[in-house]
């Protein structure tokens, strides 16, 4: 098979071109710009463009599929070649599914946890030496890649994004994987750019519902009232629903343990939120037959997916925190769950607002009374970015209106921040560092490593 992929410096993208090589396929590809990470392992698999750009003389019959990128545009060259030539044009999630059809798909979605119970399935599984298929959006220990496709996998577990599918595909990515067994873990606003309403973005994961696949499985968090209004209001009867809630844990001289009928399971994550996480990768194990016993003897090595509750460092008295927190409920839960396994110690959160939504001047009262848990509170933007998006310009007024109580200390200079950072006693001090973004290229270990010395 012959395979091309249209933007394959994507982040996304470019993990499934390397899992299609992998896999034993011809794989070329083509970008107009190519950033770290995606430029060195694309190189390293022999992937990397000859040159940046886009070239419609490259795209021949020869070729069996396209595969288009969501940073590719409607009308790129090469996508106008390969339409004038009948290739067959698959988005990625529409590729995903390409290759799972004859699996049994588990995906996992909702406004948050995502990345985190596909994370923990797949250690799962991984640990007790199952076959199976992924996709996931973070970087895992004891994977390679962030993709990976097999001809004798009988299972797919894919995180399944709410976000559009492609430059030409308007459907949620969620929408395309027809899972066999469904999550969602929660539902919260998010991409108001795309869903300009709550009850639009709602009404996704309603649609999510119908897509799966019949006599399927919907798990879903039974203590988020949106998600039950929109799983209880489904009137589909073929599907099997199974709730889940916190599972019942406590923590230990500072380590978190699950409960199971009076025993202990020592866990190497904390939190509330993944609490929640665990008791959703349960129920989908469950499902496909492993039992509780061999779930817990296999998530107590888990420790949690890069960029989520991740240590950057830490020594007697202070711990550093890096997580992928953007949405206003994912913020609220980070911010608690780092309290709670450390309540006499004082929180100082670092939260870079950087997506569309939270640079949004309309959407910034979501976040009021997010940082209600932190001592110290620090919010960045840098206005670069919001310029970037093509959005009106914020204050740093509006942050501290939208925001609330406590008054975050809102910077727009990254190196104000870090002087600011270095001005604190770091003493029975822990820092929790929240972005989908970099602060404007900051080294985020570095600072990490900065404030524990």
């Amino acid at each position: 098979m012959r395979v091309h992929f249209i933007a394959i410096g994507g982040s996304a993208m470019h993990n499934l071109a390397i899992a299609m090589k992998l896999k034993g396929y011809h794989v070329t590809g083509s970008d107009d710009e190519i950033f770290e990470p995606s430029l060195t392992r694309l190189k390293n698999h022999g992937l990397l463009p000859e040159y940046q750009g886009w070239n419609p003389n490259i795209i021949s019959p020869e070729i069996d599929a396209i595969v288009l990128g969501m940073h590719a545009r409607a009308d790129n060259p090469e996508l106008l070649r390969a339409k004038e030539l009948g290739i067959k044009i698959f988005s990625y999630p529409e590729y995903l599914y390409e290759q799972s059809r004859n699996k049994t798909r588990i995906v996992v979605g909702g406004s948050h946890g995502k990345t985190t119970i596909t994370s923990m399935i797949m250690h799962v599984l991984q640990h007790l030496g199952y076959k199976f298929d992924y996709m996931v959006g973070a970087q895992l220990k004891g994977f390679d890649n962030m993709v990976s496709f097999s001809d004798d996998a009988p299972f797919a577990v894919f995180e399944g994004d709410e976000y559009l599918t492609s430059p030409i595909d308007p459907r949620p990515k969620f929408h395309v994987y027809r899972p066999n067994i469904a999550i969602i873990s929660g539902i919260s606003w998010d991409h108001i750019n795309v869903f300009p309403s709550f009850e639009i973005y709602r009404q996704q994961f309603a649609k999510f519902i119908d897509c799966i696949e019949p006599e399927g499985s919907i798990i879903y968090c039974a203590e988020d009232p949106e998600v039950c209004s929109v799983v209880n209001s489904n009137s589909r009867g073929d599907i099997n629903r199974i709730p889940y809630h916190t599972h019942p844990h406590d923590t230990y001289n500072g380590t978190c343990r699950l409960i199971d009928n009076g025993n202990y399971i020592y866990l190497k994550i904390f939190g509330k939120h993944n609490m929640q996480n665990v008791s959703a990768a349960l129920a989908a194990c469950n499902a496909i037959g492993i039992t509780n016993t061999q779930f817990y003897n296999a998530i107590s090595s888990f420790e949690g997916a890069a960029k989520r509750l991740q240590l950057l460092a830490h020594n007697s008295h202070t711990a550093v925190y890096l997580d992928f927190a953007h949405s206003p409920s994912k913020v609220k839960a980070t911010i608690e769950a780092v309290k709670e396994q450390s309540p006499s110690r004082e929180l100082v959160i670092c939260f870079e607002l950087h997506t569309f939504s939270s640079l949004t001047k309309e959407f910034l009262n979501q976040y009021h009374g997010t940082l209600k848990d932190a001592d110290i509170p620090f919010v960045f933007y840098n206005p670069h970015t919001v310029a970037m998006k093509k959005l009106p310009p914020i204050e740093p007024s509006d942050v501290i209106q939208g925001f609330g109580n406590p008054t975050p200390t809102v910077f727009t200079n990254s190196n104000e921040l870090v002087n600011a950072l270095r001005t604190l006693n770091w003493s029975n001090k822990n820092l929790l560092i929240m972005t989908s973004g970099n602060f404007a290229g900051l080294d985020l270990q570095h600072l990490a490593n900065m404030i524990v010395e």
